[in-house]
This record gives C-alpha cells, sequence and structure tokens, in this order.
C-alpha cells in the first residue's frame, strides 16, 4: 500500500486535491481520484491537479474532475496550483509562468492576497436563441435571466449538459445582472455534475457574456458566486477579447497523508 501526501486549497469554495508529482513515484488511476474526491469516504473536492516538472516553464499542470477523468482547463485550479507553487517555493517572485495541455499560463500574485491568472485569447461565440456558449478554456454555456437564486439549476443545466447538442457535456451557468458593472451567477459543472460554490473558467465566461451581449460597456467586471468574489478584466477590439485576466483568491485549507 503507497502513502500519498496531498494537499487542500479552494479557490472561492472550489475546492482541489494538490499533488507534488515532480518526483512521479507512482501513477494515480481513475479509481483513486474518484475515491480521493469522495466527500463522505475520502478527502472530499471538486477535482485533483498533479503538479509536475516543465523544461521551459516553472511547472506542469495536469487536472482531473472528481469523476476521475482528466478535463479541460480549470481557472480556479490554475490560480490554486500557482499558489501551491509559491507555497513550495518552486515561485520566488510576484509571478509564474506554467503548462497546461501545451497551452502556456501565466499568474500574478498581487498585494491584496488575491491571484491575477491570465486567461486564454476569446474570439468565437455561439447563440441558441438568447443564450450564448463559447469556450474559455473550457466550454460554457450561458442564460441570462433574474432572480438565480431561486431556479433549479441542477434540471435546467442536465437538459442542456446532457443534449444531443453537446455530445463531449458542456459546463452551465445561469447569470443575473445585479448592475452596470456586476453580476451574480451559478454554475453546474460537467466531470463534478452538480453545483460548484464557484467555477473560474465560468467566471470569466460569464464576464465575457456580458460585455458581448451589450449589457455593459465595461471592461472590468465584478462576479459575484456561492463561494466568493471575483473580477474579470479584459480588452476588446472588434469581437475579440484579449489580455483576459481572472482575479481572485487561492487559499490553502490543509495538508496530510492518506494510504492509496
Amino acid at each position: 500500500m503507497a502513502v500519498l501526501n496531498f494537499y487542500k486549497y479552494q479557490g472561492c469554495g472550489n475546492d482541489f486535491i494538490l499533488l507534488d508529482r515532480r518526483n512521479e513515484d507512482f501513477p494515480i488511476q481513475s479509481n483513486q481520484i474518484i475515491a480521493l474526491c469522495d466527500r463522505r469516504f475520502g478527502i472530499g473536492a471538486d477535482g485533483l491537479m498533479e503538479l509536475m516538472n516543465s523544461n521551459l516553464h516553472d511547472f506542469t499542470m495536469r487536472y482531473y474532475n472528481s469523476d476521475g477523468n482528466e478535463s479541460s482547463f480549470c481557472g480556479n485550479g490554475g490560480r490554486c496550483i500557482a499558489q501551491f507553487a509559491k507555497d513550495l517555493g518552486i515561485v520566488l517572485g510576484d509571478s509564474t509562468n506554467f503548462l497546461f495541455k501545451d497551452l502556456p499560463y501565466s499568474a500574478v500574485f498581487l498585494s491584496n492576497g488575491t491571484i491575477s491568472l491570465q486567461m486564454q485569447d476569446i474570439e468565437e461565440f455561439n447563440t441558441k436563441g438568447n443564450d450564448l456558449f463559447f469556450d474559455t478554456g473550457s466550454p460554457h454555456y450561458i442564460r441570462f435571466r433574474s432572480d438565480i437564486d431561486s431556479m433549479d439549476l441542477i434540471h435546467f443545466a442536465r437538459e442542456i449538459r446532457y443534449s444531443a447538442d453537446f455530445p463531449e457535456g458542456i459546463n452551465v451557468n445561469i447569470v443575473e445582472v445585479i448592475n452596470e458593472n456586476t453580476i451574480k451567477m451559478r454554475t453546474y459543472e460537467r466531470g463534478v455534475e452538480d453545483e460548484t460554490y464557484s467555477c473560474g473558467t465560468g467566471v470569466t465566461a460569464a464576464a465575457i457574456a456580458f460585455h458581448f451581449s451589450n449589457l455593459t460597456q465595461r471592461n472590468q467586471i465584478n462576479v459575484e458566486t456561492k463561494g466568493g468574489n471575483f473580477q474579470v478584466e479584459f480588452k476588446e477590439i472588434s469581437g475579440k477579447y484579449s489580455e483576459v485576466k481572472l482575479i481572485g483568491p487561492a487559499v490553502k485549507v490543509f495538508e496530510g497523508s492518506i494510504d492509496l
């Protein structure tokens, strides 16, 4: 039986198991990830990340959803693994760069304790009625409506997530406009198959959709989630969004060891 040393981090309630895998002692299996992420019989988390070596960057990020499957990019996870790298002493300054599935990402540690994560550019948008869906590192479906707290998100989201329109699945978000620079949102995440307290790529998608839909002219958006608040900044020229930054906290919760 192997002993696994782990670390638990969270970004606005979106929580992760972090593993320092630079020595790659033994591979983590899908069934082990499911067991580790189980909230009753394991550590409990929305996902698991491995920090691995990189020749050209500070580290490489590998991400798995709690269903045990390797997944697309995670914005909250990106900030948490950046903080993890800093806590491990891999990052000594106020910024870091890392690799995820051959794509470079960067993060800056801000003086107020938050982390600004550089996200990918966005220029392709799709519509379905009045709804939007597009990719921010992970695919997201956006619906604007009022009184999102009273909505049955799970029922609504699963009809979309499992529809024939999205054979690989999609994350589903409902968004409420508070004022010209603030929105509130809830997210159902594929791979977790439930509502999460927040979703970084979903927060980014909601803020971009807010601007793309001509509901605001601001390029600095405050986003409220069940787990906490974010800021999203961007530049937009002719429908192309660049210099997209997701700003929010990343906090170590605890560390320990567990038998596998």
